[in-house]
């Protein structure tokens, strides 16, 4: 697999002094080019087109004032460029131009994953551990996991593989492979409290940003433009709701934070504020799911049915998604 290297010019850590070569990175080596430039840590990525496209997370090439380079099985090293970074996923598609064809992976469809099938993991591990491969077992599916750094970072993720291979620091944006070599997921995180409980993005997931990225050369997401809040069994008792599920349609904290977007594909078909949606083309918004997740398993241009509790009383409003 791909080893992605970030380099920051005069890289300095306040930490150094406690944790030899700094606190959170691994520094092997040090390259001069101009200013002088350090390795301080790294990821792992694969290739899924012979040109050149790349997959790993966001969050490894998602600092700023750092260069980063590919360095691919052989040990040739490819300068790469940062395409798309998706808003509200883990993920990132970068591109390496040279004259060459790289080999590839594939996904595999997710919907034929089951519970306790075989997986491996191929990653850079601890960043310093090119090409380690780990085995285990899908131990869950669907899984909701809130993910962070213990710093700065930290996202909700939705629908993830949890799986007992072992994913380290440096593992970030490596594949979780089915027996055949496909491509089931994307590896995102470890459970820091816990022992062999790793998660992946599904491979369904990460397929559609880069596909996108491939034809569009962006990131397109379908688009309802609400504000919303899940309803709970909590919320309705408090306020002598007739249902406890569906999404609230709210405003935000701030006076310019509306609760339908104006122009949005909600306000076109005539979603207010105090709205309930209930249901998204038959799917309940029972929690289980979030709307933001439903969407995503639409496209641009598709008309999807809404469920609505609009004054007290049950309709249905057909909505067409456009671009985000």
């Amino acid at each position: 697999m791909p080893v992605i290297e970030q380099y920051y010019d005069d890289f300095w850590s306040p930490f150094s002094d406690f944790f030899g070569n700094g606190f959170g990175f691994q520094i092997p080596r040090q390259r001069q080019i101009g200013t002088e430039r350090r390795e301080i840590g790294g990821g792992t990525g694969f290739f899924v087109s012979a040109d050149g496209y790349l997959i790993t997370n966001k969050h490894v090439v998602d600092q700023e004032g750092v260069s980063y380079t590919v360095v691919a099985n052989d040990g040739k090293s490819y300068d790469v460029v940062v395409v798309a970074k998706d808003p509200t996923l883990d993920v990132a598609i970068l591109k390496v131009d040279a004259d060459t064809d790289f080999p590839f992976l594939t996904f595999a469809p997710i919907t034929e994953l089951r519970l306790g099938e075989p997986v491996i993991a191929i990653g850079n591990a601890l960043a310093e551990f090119p090409n380690s491969v780990s085995v285990g077992v899908v131990s869950g599916l669907s899984r909701d996991i809130e993910a962070g750094d213990g710093f700065r970072f930290r996202e909700s993720l939705e629908g993830v593989i949890q799986t007992d291979a072992a994913i380290n620091r440096g593992n970030s944006g490596g594949p979780l492979l089915n027996l055949k070599g496909e491509v089931i997921g994307v590896n995102v995180a470890m459970a820091g409290n816990g022992e062999n409980i790793g998660f992946a993005l599904p491979s369904n997931v990460v397929s559609s940003v880069y596909e996108s990225v491939a034809k569009h050369g962006e990131i397109i997401r379908p688009f309802l433009g609400v504000r919303y809040m899940q309803i709970t069994k909590e919320i309705a008792d408090k306020n002598n709701l007739d249902i406890d599920y569906g999404v609230l349609i709210v405003r935000g904290e701030e006076r310019t934070d509306l609760a339908v977007i104006p122009g949005s594909p909600a306000d076109k078909a005539g979603l207010e504020e105090n709205d309930i949606i209930l249901e998204v083309d038959g799917t309940k918004l029972d929690g289980t799911k979030s709307l933001s997740a439903l969407l995503r398993t639409f496209n641009v241009g598709d008309k999807i049915k809404l469920k609505l509790m609009h004054d007290g009383e049950e309709k249905d409003v057909i909505v067409e998604l456009e671009k985000y």
